[in-house]
């Protein structure tokens, strides 16, 4: 079984290099275009890295990451283009 990786981003065009990178490197990627996609999808699933883009839409990534936080002790790389 392979690592997942959590890639929350909402700039398509990024979500699509990092994951077509990481699963070339053998990573099973899963992808949301907000906070609120993200921590769906991290209540669902075994996570064991994200990587958080920190100004979205709907919930940016430092709330995301606080909400997270509250639950999981997973390592979460911020991405920004500030």
């Amino acid at each position: 079984m392979s690592d997942k990786i959590l890639v929350v981003e909402d700039d398509i065009d990024i979500q699509k290099a990092l994951l077509i990178y990481l699963k070339n490197q053998g990573y099973d990627v899963l992808v949301a275009s907000n906070g609120l996609e993200g921590l769906n999808i991290i209540n669902n699933n075994e996570i064991h890295l994200a990587i958080v883009d920190i100004m979205m839409p709907i919930m940016d990534g430092i709330e995301m990451t606080m909400k997270a936080r509250e639950k999981y002790d997973f390592p979460i790389i911020f991405l920004s283009a500030k």
